[in-house]
C-alpha cells in the first residue's frame, strides 16, 4: 500500500511538471501577459460550510454568504470541526469541473484552498484542521484539480484567507455581532465577548499568538501550496484583518518559488498592493478606473458557499452583459461557483456555464485579447478593441438592437475597412454621417442577448474617454 502511495504521488508530480521553478526574473508587464488577455475566470468556494449551507440549529443565518456561518452564528470550534466528519464529496469530478469552466470560455480556476474558517481543501503537514485528516473523504482536492487544469490548459490559482482563521488558534477574526447569524438569546453576552476579544466567540481561539499562527500555519501552508501543485498562476489573499507588515512579509517570501505568480490588493493594505485590483460584487464605474489591472469577483447567485435557501440567481443575460461590460472597461470577470457537499455544482450554475459558452463559441474574439474602449459610453451596448498593424478593430456586443436597422456609433470617423457580424458572418455596409460612424444592420439581432459586430478601421481609433480617474475604485471589504 505505501509503495502504491508513493507511485502515486510521483505520478502526480511528473504530470504536473515544475517548470515554475526556473526562478527567471519576470517583469510584471510578462507575468500579466497571460491574465489581460483572459478576461473570463471561475472562481470556486468550497469547503465544511457548504455542509452547513447557511443553517445552523434550524436557524437560516441572518446575514452575509453562506461561507460566514462559523463566525456569523458563533458555532463553537469543536461543534465546527465536528461537522467536518460529515463532508464527504464523493461525487467531486475535477476533470468535469474544470471542462464545464473551458467549455464556459474560461481560462483560469481560483479556489478556496482555505477559506476564513482555516479548513485546507490539501493535505496540509501545518494543521490537522484539513480534508486529509478531519473528514471521511480523507484525500486532497486540489490534486487532481490541477492535473484537470494541466490537462485542458487551464490556468490554475488559490484563494488563501492569510489572516482570519476561526480553527486555527491564533488567526485573527473579523467581529461580526450575533444578529447577523441568528437570535441567539445570549446574543448580548456573546457580543460582549467578542468585543471584548477582537471578534473570537471561543476560547478554544485563543491558545496561541497571531504570529505563532501565520509562522506555524499560514507560511507553512502558502509553501505547501505553491510546492506541491505544479506551476499556480494566481494567489488570490483575502481580508488583512490584524495583519502586520511583519506577516505579509513572511508570507510574500513564502511565494518566492513561484516566480511568475500573480497576487491580487489583500494581502495588507496600503504597503502591499499586489498584482490586481478586487472589485466584488460590482462592475467599476468609469469615473473610478486608473489604468491598473482589476478583476470583479461575482457570485451567480447571493452567495459565495452553497446555500440551499438562495435562489437569487442572475439570468444568463445579466452574466453575459456583465462580461462584456467588464471587457469594455478592460478588466476580468471571475465568476463564482458554490458546490454543493456531495462535489457537485447546482444545476442553476450548470446550465448558466453552458449558455455563456453557447455565446463565446461566436464571440469569444469580442473578449479575449482585447482592451478597453476608447469611445464614450454607448446606450446600446458595449465595445472593446484591438490595436492591429492596420489600425484598430473595435468590436461592438449591442444589447439593445436598433429598430430602424441603424446602428449609431458617435465621434467616430475613420475609413472602415470591414464590418462584419459575428453570428453570420455576413458583411455590414457602413457610412460616415456627420460626426459618427452608421452601420446598417439586419431588422432582427441574431442573439437577444447580445449581437457582436466586428469592424476594422484604418489608423487608430481616437479615445474619447477620460482617463484621470474622479474617485478610487472599491475592491473588497478589509475586514
Amino acid at each position: 500500500m505505501y509503495k502504491r502511495k508513493v507511485l502515486l504521488i510521483v505520478a502526480a508530480f511528473l504530470i504536473l511538471g515544475q517548470s515554475a521553478y526556473s526562478q527567471k526574473a519576470l517583469t510584471k508587464d510578462e507575468r500579466m501577459a497571460w491574465w489581460r488577455d483572459a478576461k473570463f475566470g471561475m472562481f470556486i468556494h468550497w469547503g465544511v460550510y457548504a455542509q452547513f449551507a447557511g443553517v445552523y440549529k434550524g436557524h437560516e443565518q441572518l446575514r452575509g454568504g453562506a461561507e460566514w456561518i462559523m463566525n456569523r452564528s458563533k458555532i463553537p470550534v469543536a461543534e465546527y470541526q465536528e461537522m467536518a466528519k460529515s463532508f464527504n464529496p464523493v461525487k467531486y469530478d475535477a476533470d468535469a469541473w474544470v471542462k464545464m469552466a473551458k467549455d464556459a470560455g474560461m481560462k483560469y480556476i481560483i479556489i478556496t484552498a482555505k477559506h476564513h474558517d482555516g479548513f485546507a481543501l490539501f493535505n496540509s503537514k501545518a494543521s490537522k484542521w484539513d480534508i486529509s485528516d478531519a473528514t471521511p473523504y480523507g484525500k486532497d482536492l486540489l490534486t487532481p484539480l490541477a492535473v484537470a487544469c494541466k490537462k485542458y490548459g487551464i490556468k490554475l490559482g488559490f484563494y488563501y484567507s492569510q489572516a482570519q482563521d476561526w480553527n486555527n488558534p491564533g488567526g485573527s477574526v473579523a467581529r461580526k455581532e450575533m444578529r447577523e447569524g441568528w437570535l441567539n438569546p445570549d446574543s448580548a453576552k456573546i457580543d460582549a465577548y467578542t468585543l471584548a476579544n477582537k471578534g473570537h466567540w471561543d476560547p478554544a481561539q485563543m491558545t496561541k499568538t497571531f504570529d505563532q499562527y501565520i509562522d506555524e500555519v499560514a507560511v507553512p501552508q502558502v509553501k505547501e501550496l505553491m510546492t506541491n501543485y505544479g506551476d499556480v498562476a494566481v494567489l488570490w489573499w483575502d481580508t488583512p484583518t490584524n495583519m502586520t507588515d511583519e506577516a505579509a512579509l513572511k508570507l510574500q517570501a513564502a511565494l518566492k518559488s513561484q516566480p511568475q505568480i500573480i497576487t491580487n490588493d489583500r494581502l495588507k493594505r496600503p504597503n502591499f498592493p499586489g498584482d490586481t485590483k478586487t472589485p466584488e460584487q460590482k462592475i467599476p464605474s468609469q469615473a473610478e478606473l486608473d489604468g491598473m489591472d482589476w478583476e470583479t469577483c461575482m457570485t451567480m447567485n447571493g452567495t459565495w458557499g452553497f446555500r440551499t435557501s438562495d435562489h437569487k440567481w442572475k439570468s444568463t443575460e445579466t452574466l453575459i452583459r456583465n462580461l462584456a461590460d467588464i471587457a469594455s472597461k478592460g478588466g476580468n470577470y471571475l465568476l463564482n461557483i458554490g458546490p454543493k457537499p456531495d462535489g457537485t455544482f447546482p444545476q442553476e450554475s450548470i446550465d448558466r456555464l453552458k449558455a455563456i459558452g453557447g455565446w463565446m463559441k461566436i464571440n469569444s474574439e469580442a473578449i479575449y485579447g482585447t482592451k478597453s474602449s476608447p469611445l464614450a459610453p454607448l446606450s446600446w451596448g458595449r465595445c472593446t478593441r484591438k490595436e492591429t498593424s492596420k489600425g484598430t478593430t473595435l468590436y461592438f456586443s449591442v444589447f439593445n438592437w436598433p429598430a430602424n436597422g441603424q446602428l449609431v456609433i458617435p465621434g467616430v470617423n475613420n475609413k472602415v475597412l470591414s464590418a462584419t457580424l459575428l453570428a453570420t458572418k455576413d458583411k455590414l455596409q457602413t457610412e460616415i454621417k456627420g460626426d459618427g460612424l452608421t452601420i446598417n444592420v439586419p431588422v432582427t439581432a441574431p442573439d437577444e442577448i447580445a449581437s457582436v459586430i466586428k469592424v476594422e478601421f484604418e489608423r487608430a481609433v481616437a479615445h474619447q474617454v477620460e482617463t484621470k480617474p474622479k474617485k478610487e475604485m472599491k475592491t473588497g471589504a478589509l475586514d
